[in-house]
């Protein structure tokens, strides 16, 4: 089974930066979809960012220009890159992963997920 562990997360002040990693068991990045999504206070879970099995990464708008996604193999990990965060940004950050395909799922299809970890902005 998949286990995927979010780190990174904590307190940040406004216009600061922060980068989380998911950690996952085995070499999973070049077979999965892994992808970053969020839940805000009182918030429905907003997808952020995708990363394919091929390496294509994508982001929702609400964060394009300020958060990555990357994979860092040697470490087997995908971060998430945050920055210019402001208090709209604090949530708790998912890592989730699914199985690849010739597509990626819609991340509520997603089979696999990590604990979550908060991200706390202040203004």
């Amino acid at each position: 089974q998949v286990r995927l562990v979010e780190s990174g997360g904590g307190s940040v002040q406004a216009g600061g930066s922060l980068t989380l990693s998911c950690a996952a068991s085995g070499e999973i990045y070049n077979r999965y979809c892994i992808t970053w999504v969020r839940q805000a206070p009182g918030k429905e879970r907003e997808g952020v960012a995708r990363l394919t099995s091929a390496g294509n990464s994508r982001v929702a708008d609400s964060v394009k220009g300020r958060f990555t996604i990357s994979r860092d193999s040697a470490k087997n990990t995908v971060d998430l890159q945050m920055s210019g965060l402001t208090p709209d940004d604090t949530a708790v950050y998912y890592c989730a992963a699914d199985t690849s395909r010739s597509y990626c799922r819609e991340w509520t299809q997603f089979e696999y997920w990590g604990q979550g970890i908060q991200v706390t902005v202040s203004s």
